[in-house]
């Protein structure tokens, strides 16, 4: 999408609601994010109120490629810098600790903040025209806490009422497809606390040593709970060798199953979507595929694990959180 063909009445009339202290919705390459003035803990509260969000689960605020990082954080250390100049504008979120004057709504309650650049054109004109591009725009995934996030403007509107959120910018399907990639660096060493499409590899390539796995002291941030981007229909995740096996045996049951794969599945379910065998592609329509199968009317989505090796990170963090609280659905599927 070029500048030109950007729809700026909608982009000023989104501006004007941020102003305002109201809900807007808008396109980034990962998904659709709801968005708010994030100096303005009323607005925020709104955010938490309109997905159902726990008051100690903190928010990524949005900046534009001009805005200074600095005015935000206490500090930007030399990895975030050299980190920013790499990814950003891009799919990475950096947690540094929060300037002061920036208000704790956004945080959780906590001394850290998200900071993040996306790249999509029409997110990037929003975030340039509110206050100027130097402003901050708070916005979680633009759906209900813990559901499939949105990577369509469509998905947007099935999750909210309009009265709720005031504008849905549509800048067409999300490229990533999956949340941003978020990287702690409030406490002086680099963690991953989300994986996503800026791999653990490509963070060691640029800061030259291979972030640290969260620790108990972690702080908490978007999209980290057990139980997460889940459609409203039981998910098993199940490995290939397994698969037409359950498949048949829930068919003898009488348990309709809708099927995501990547590869060839002989057994005939009552509805199947195929995957790319790619991880960038599998990530890019995961979540509309999951949208779809949950509105097959099956009694369960059961998903062919993919690979586990780094490149598939990302994805495999989304399906696991996605499958946490359906623990033991297919034993009570298929007892008598």
């Amino acid at each position: 999408m070029h500048e030109a063909d950007l729809d700026w009445p909608a982009i000023r009339q989104a501006v004007n609601l941020l102003e305002q202290g109201e809900l807007v919705a808008f396109p980034t390459e990962t998904v659709y994010g709801l968005g708010a003035d994030a100096e303005n803990p009323a607005a925020v509260a709104k955010i938490y109120a309109a997905k159902g969000r726990p008051a100690d689960h903190p928010v990524i605020v949005h900046l534009a490629p001009e805005a200074d990082a600095g005015y935000w954080a206490q500090s930007v250390p030399p990895d975030a810098l050299r980190l920013i100049e790499a990814f950003w504008p891009g799919p990475l979120t950096l947690i540094l600790k929060r300037a002061a004057h920036i208000p704790d709504a956004v945080s959780g309650g906590q001394d850290s903040i998200g900071l993040r650049c996306p790249s999509h054109p029409v997110a990037q004109a929003l975030l340039r025209t509110f206050r100027h591009g130097s402003g901050g725009v708070a916005a979680p995934s633009a759906n209900r806490f813990g559901h499939v996030s949105p990577t369509t403007a469509r998905h947007v509107h099935d999750e909210f009422d309009a009265r709720v959120v005031r504008c849905v910018l549509d800048g067409g399907q999300s490229a990533v497809g999956i949340e941003s990639t978020i990287v702690d660096l409030s406490r002086g060493h680099a963690v991953l606390l989300r994986p996503g499409h800026v791999g653990t590899r490509d963070i060691a390539d640029v800061i030259g040593y291979v972030p640290r796995m969260p620790d108990a002291a972690a702080p908490r941030a978007s999209g980290t709970l057990e139980s997460h981007y889940a459609p409203r229909t039981p998910v098993v995740l199940l490995p290939k060798e397994r698969l037409d096996d359950c498949l048949r045996a829930l068919t003898v049951k009488g348990r309709r199953a809708a099927l995501m794969h990547y590869r060839p599945c002989a057994t005939v379910v009552h509805a199947a979507i195929a995957m790319p065998a790619e991880p960038a592609a599998y990530a890019h329509d995961l979540y509309a595929a999951l949208r779809e199968l949950d509105q097959a009317d099956a009694k369960v989505i059961v998903i062919e694990a993919p690979p586990t090796d780094a490149a598939w990170h990302g994805v495999n963090d989304r399906l696991r959180r996605a499958a946490h609280d359906s623990t033991g659905i297919l034993a009570r599927l298929l007892q008598d």
